[in-house]
């Protein structure tokens, strides 16, 4: 019996390249839930990935691979089977920058600043043909050679008109979507044009079945295809009516690889990094945030509820550390240039505020350092993860995951992973500063045993979904 065949689409792949210093092509595998559960099928099924070229060393890497197949050019991807499109870099920029990442995550995560921004006009017009584009190539590439009834797992708000391509040539196949945003509610979709706010709709629904992270994603897209679509939602199914089909609506909350992170965990690096922050911070409590500098992520407030707990609650100077790690992101998009210069300000006024020759309030690190993430975990006493709006947010079940003694969840009510842990985290609202503050000392005061005791029902709850089993789970929706 043949294997199964299945088709993966993202914008990012399992692999990216660099250029070592003689010249010569380097390469690493991505983390992430994606690869993790791709990874666990790929062995048991005839998997292709499409994905992306996002650096020139993609580009070269791609140029030089037959079919742009990069199993077949040289490269051990474990067993995956990976072709990497080249797209023209001026319809690339316009669709991922200008599209997808300056329009679509700021309306799903409701980030603009309306007096000032959107304002769609004849060059927006443009970019979303481009956007159209795009999607086009990934369609195409996924139709080249795919089997009868091979089922297709798109993903993102990238690639958001993908299913209905495919679905208007090859009826056959089997297609889901899967959001790892959020879903805006119809108030705020409707910022978008109406056209293309209904063409994304539309794009979405050629898909099977449409999967969310979080059941108030997909609530709001339910309520986005009622308003805009007049479509017949069964609410009680979940499912959508649409052009003569029933497209069904999951929720797959992606939980974090246990296993994985604690092997990873327990290699030398991160023992040399949970050291050297050790030395650093000495014996005192440690608030810690993990995030990249991406306006969703909130760093701002949070380093102002950091600011406002020092100022009322004095008891805590000189007794504990904030350790603020944030990876750069994004720095293509002029606002988010602007933010992280914003979380460098507010952080040195913190300092220049609060700091004595023996003690440092808050260390703040703005680059990649993921053993140095790992070995904060390990140490937290209080995880502070308050996004504006988060399709899930792993950093919310990763710590706890890895936390040594037990940490404190201080989480806001806007990220997904509130759905799940909300019992056992200190919920906030994410744009109210003194109540995140006070948080940040509930959770700094809780005795021990009780941290320790919240901290393994937190891992319970975040492990529920592991990779594998969340990808597995979406390819049965379309079995």
């Amino acid at each position: 019996m043949d294997k199964a065949q299945i088709l993966v689409a993202s914008n990012r792949g399992p692999v990216s390249f660099s250029v070592n210093a003689d010249g010569s092509l380097d390469y690493r595998r991505g983390g992430g839930g994606l690869v993790s559960g791709l990874s666990s099928v790929a062995a048991e099924t005839d998997t292709l990935w499409v994905c992306a070229a996002l650096s020139d060393a993609d580009r070269r890497a791609a140029a030089g691979a037959p079919d742009a197949r990069l199993d077949k050019g040289g490269f051990d991807l474990g067993g995956m089977r990976v072709r990497m499109l080249d797209i023209p870099p001026d319809v690339f920029t316009s669709a991922y920058t200008s599209v997808a990442n300056s329009t679509l995550w700021f309306v799903q995560h409701l980030l603009y600043d309306t007096p000032n921004k959107p304002a769609f006009g004849a060059e927006f017009r443009a970019q979303w043909a481009d956007y159209r584009a795009y999607n086009a190539a990934f369609a195409e590439a996924l139709l080249t050679g795919a089997a009868d009834n091979a089922r297709v797992a798109v993903q993102d708000y990238h690639l958001a008109l993908v299913p209905r391509i495919l679905r208007g040539r090859r009826p056959d196949l089997r297609i889901a979507h899967f959001s790892h945003t959020p879903w805006a509610p119809p108030e705020y979709f409707r910022l978008l044009p109406t056209d293309i706010g209904r063409e994304l709709l539309e794009g979405m629904l050629g898909a099977d079945h449409l999967g969310f992270l979080s059941r108030r994603w997909a609530d709001a897209f339910l309520r986005c295809c009622e308003t805009f679509l007049r479509s017949d939602v069964d609410w009680a199914k979940r499912t959508v009516e649409y052009g003569g089909r029933v497209i069904h609506v999951g929720v797959h909350p992606l939980g974090a690889d246990a296993d994985g992170l604690r092997e990873r965990a327990a290699a030398p690096d991160v023992a040399d990094r949970r050291t050297a922050l050790r030395e650093r911070v000495g014996d005192t409590l440690l608030v810690v945030r993990v995030d990249r500098t991406e306006l969703s992520k909130n760093i701002v407030r949070g380093l102002e509820a950091y600011r406002e707990l020092l100022a009322t609650r004095p008891e805590w100077r000189g007794r504990v550390t904030h350790l603020a790690f944030a990876y750069p992101s994004r720095g293509d998009v002029p606002e988010y240039r602007e933010y992280t210069e914003a979380v460098r300000r507010v952080a040195k006024e913190i300092n220049d505020e609060f700091g004595t020759a023996e003690w440092t309030p808050l260390i703040l690190e703005v680059n990649d350092d993921y053993p140095r993430s790992l070995a904060a975990y390990q140490l937290a006493d209080v995880l502070l993860v308050n996004p504006i709006r988060d399709g899930m947010n792993l950093v919310a079940k990763e710590g706890p995951v890895l936390s040594h003694d037990g940490c404190a969840l201080v989480l806001s009510t806007e990220a997904g992973a509130a759905d799940e842990l909300g019992a056992d985290a200190l919920l906030v609202n994410p744009y109210d500063v003194s109540e995140t503050a006070e948080a940040l000392h509930t959770g700094l005061a809780m005795s021990a045993a009780e941290r320790r005791s919240r901290c393994d029902r937190l891992v319970e709850s975040a492990t529920a979904m592991p990779p594998q089993r969340w990808f597995a789970e979406q390819l049965r929706a379309i079995a």
